[in-house]
């Protein structure tokens, strides 16, 4: 957790210069801080508010899942049929399906929800007035529940499988505590089964602000050449839940479950499309397991710049009252933006667990063939391959010229 120090707030203005009644804490948004309590009597989302058990649970142990997307109809008519509109906003990741009430999902439609999802890494979805426990038991359909060991649950009571993300005006996110690239994740990629199909709902936000980007882990090992992906593949990295502990004791919460540090293939597959992503992310991965520490450290500090930074692999999206996002975790990452201070931004996540990440490996030993996103939609298109063996021998002059 970052230092706490004052800030001005925006209690009142006088010539366009804010005034302060109260100091602001300055806080990491990396991890969640606890709520003010000021508003509670006119605020709708009290209830919902973070709240930080002093309880102890179990360690977690393997559990059984089922990749409810094999289940699904390839071609998703049960899903797709009934929106009234299928956007895809990029085309690498992201689609935004209009029409639909996810409280209304046939067990054929949630099966459809988890391929596209995995296929496409997130898809949107507006004006939802499912409830909290509602998405809860739609979440339920894709594995068992995962209860986050040091961030923050709602208020009310039978809610611990909720994460909630807060932040209001007495909660200056202090920029010295973390750099943005910091800030991007997979979430708790340290826990021996990692989430699956997670999703975020929106119950209040800034007009403006506070969006969140994901990039594709498919499109990032797209875009390395047939060696590096290779070497990639043979790599394994730490995942640590150390720093979230520390961060949680220094702020003087209970961490409710031991911090654990867990290893998992650098390059994994996904159950239900058989395709390659890269699986690191700034927020818990520390070190490649086996290779000299500046080889680990240049290549990860290559991924990292290039899921932070490259724009070809990522979707932006803002997001209104009642929005949710439902994206696969197993195959992007993802960050927000802490541009909206001094609104209040209030949502709450469901994340069942998925399976033990699989390396191509482990996935090929079965007589199945690991594959390239990117490689199978362009055969599927008709698009000739990339010759491999020129990259890089063209001398023709490439220009920019948008």
């Amino acid at each position: 957790m970052a230092p706490v120090a004052t800030a001005e707030t925006t209690n009142g203005t006088s010539n366009g210069v804010f005034k302060s009644h109260a100091p602001a804490k300055v806080f990491n948004p990396f991890y969640s801080p606890p709520a003010s309590d000021e508003n509670d009597g006119t605020y709708q989302f009290a209830n919902y508010k973070p709240r930080f058990p002093d309880i102890q649970w179990e360690p977690l142990r393997e559990v059984e899942v089922v990749e409810r997307g094999l289940f699904a109809d390839p071609e998703k008519k049960a899903l797709l049929v009934a929106a009234t509109k299928v956007q895809h906003l990029t085309p690498a990741i992201g689609t935004e399906l209009s029409g639909l009430d996810l409280r209304q999902l046939t067990p054929a439609q949630k099966d459809e929800l988890a391929l596209l999802v995995a296929e496409r890494g997130v898809v949107f979805f507006r004006d939802q007035d499912i409830s909290i426990r509602e998405l809860l038991d739609l979440h339920r359909h894709f594995g068992p529940l995962h209860k986050h060991a040091t961030t923050g649950v709602p208020r009310e009571p039978g809610l611990e499988e909720v994460h909630v993300v807060y932040s209001d005006a007495s909660q200056r996110p202090d920029t010295s505590s973390f750099a943005k690239i910091d800030l991007w994740h997979s979430d708790v990629t340290y826990e021996i089964q990692p989430p699956s199909t997670t999703s975020l709902k929106l119950i209040e936000g800034p007009p403006y602000g506070g969006d969140t980007l994901w990039s594709s882990g498919y499109a990032l090992y797209s875009s390395f050449s047939p060696p590096f992906q290779k070497y990639l593949e043979s790599l394994y990295a730490v995942h640590s839940a150390v720093a979230q502990a520390d961060g949680a004791r220094a702020a003087g919460h209970t961490v409710r479950r031991e911090a654990v540090e867990t290893i998992h293939p650098v390059v994994r597959v996904h159950p239900a499309t058989g395709w390659k992503s890269i699986y690191v992310n700034p927020g818990f991965t520390r070190r490649i397991v086996g290779v000299p520490k500046a080889e680990s450290d240049t290549v990860l500090n290559l991924l990292f710049h290039q899921i932070s930074e490259n724009p070809d692999f990522q979707v932006r999206f803002h997001w209104e009252r009642n929005s949710i996002a439902v994206w696969d975790n197993r195959v992007v990452t993802h960050s927000a933006t802490f541009d909206f201070w001094p609104h209040t931004r209030h949502a709450l996540r469901a994340t069942p667990h998925g399976e033990k990440p699989i390396s191509v490996a482990e996935y090929e030993r079965s007589g199945k063939v690991a594959k390239d996103r990117q490689l199978e939609i362009w055969k599927q298109a008709g698009i000739a391959l990339p010759d491999s063996g020129n990259l890089g021998a063209s001398s023709t002059p490439r220009g920019y010229n948008d």
